[in-house]
């Protein structure tokens, strides 16, 4: 069953692809999509989701979410599974829905609900009009208290839920989570390569990652040594990992907002890695000078490593 599949996939990493526009921001390279993913692939990768956080999502039109699903799909192919990121109204997610499952993907990831006001019996109503109108595998993504204990158990009774992103870093709660609701669901810590370690203890199966679209070997020899249990190994490889996504985690110059750096230091991995990075859309800004240097000082502290050091038994 395609479910069971999914479910097989998400029990490892999942990367969130950035979407790469043009030099000026008004279009995306699709050309440059297509390349960063197939890089991903090809060093081992499994699951891509496209137009997640990382992604931009909520930087990007509907017909620019259908584009960029049907580019990694048709670029991954057989070789991974694909789960785009749905949100906005509840018709909105639907059809969305609906556009990429002709595309051609495995799944859908059921964005974060972005409204100021909500009540607990509609977000219950909608995730479930959502996960009933689609045959596609559906990931629950949990960034805050919106999504709580109950509604995830509710909605991850259905068949097609197959996982969820804990976006959270609230330990104690995920494994409250994990020990007491009893579905047929993967999973995965959604804050990265920081706290991998911490979440696989209590029952994560697999983690999301931003910087293994740049660094995917390392990322992946990370996810190896988890699914081992060799937690010194684990920790060795978070440790090389951890500058990279403290930055990414920062806010940047002139700003009290969190995270703000989150993909424009992604973005710039990719250029310093060789791949197409491009710029980010409003309302993010590009990296400050000073973060840029510390990126690419970061960047060669990772790539330096030697073979054995990430490739070790």
């Amino acid at each position: 069953m395609q479910y069971q599949r999914i479910r097989s996939d998400l029990r490892g990493v999942a990367f969130t692809n950035p979407t790469p526009f043009d030099e000026h921001g008004d279009s995306i390279r699709h050309d440059a999509l297509a390349d960063n993913v197939r890089h991903v692939v090809d060093a081992g990768g499994r699951v891509m989701i496209p137009c997640g956080n990382t992604g931009e999502y909520y930087s990007l039109t509907d017909d620019e979410r259908v584009a960029v699903v049907e580019t990694v799909v048709d670029a991954v192919g057989e070789e991974a599974t694909v789960i785009g990121g749905v949100g906005g109204s509840t018709r909105s997610a639907i059809e969305l829905a609906d556009a990429y499952a002709d595309a051609g993907a495995d799944a859908i990831l059921v964005m974060h609900p972005d409204h100021t006001y909500q009540h607990q019996a509609g977000l219950v109503e909608y995730y479930r009009r959502i996960v009933e109108s689609t045959d596609l595998g559906v990931v629950l993504y949990k960034r805050g208290p919106e999504l709580t204990r109950d509604l995830l158990a509710e909605i991850a009774e259905y068949e097609n839920v197959v996982g969820i992103k804990y976006a959270v870093n609230d330990v104690e709660g995920f494994s409250g989570a994990v020990s007491t609701i009893d579905a047929d669901v993967v999973w995965s810590n959604g804050i990265a390569e920081r706290f991998a370690p911490a979440f696989a203890v209590e029952g994560a199966e697999g983690f999301t990652t931003g910087i293994g679209n740049f660094v995917p070997e390392q990322v992946l020899a990370l996810m190896d040594a988890l699914e081992a249990e060799r937690w010194d190994r684990a920790r060795e490889l978070r440790d090389l990992l951890r500058p990279y996504e403290t930055l990414r985690a920062e806010p940047g110059v002139d700003n009290e907002l969190s995270a703000a750096n989150n993909v424009p230091a992604v973005k710039r991995g990719m250029e310093l890695a060789g791949l197409y990075g491009g710029p980010v859309r409003e309302p993010l800004v590009e990296l400050s000078e000073a973060d840029a240097e510390r990126a690419a000082e970061y960047y060669e502290a990772i790539v330096s490593a030697t073979d054995d050091q990430i490739t070790a038994p």
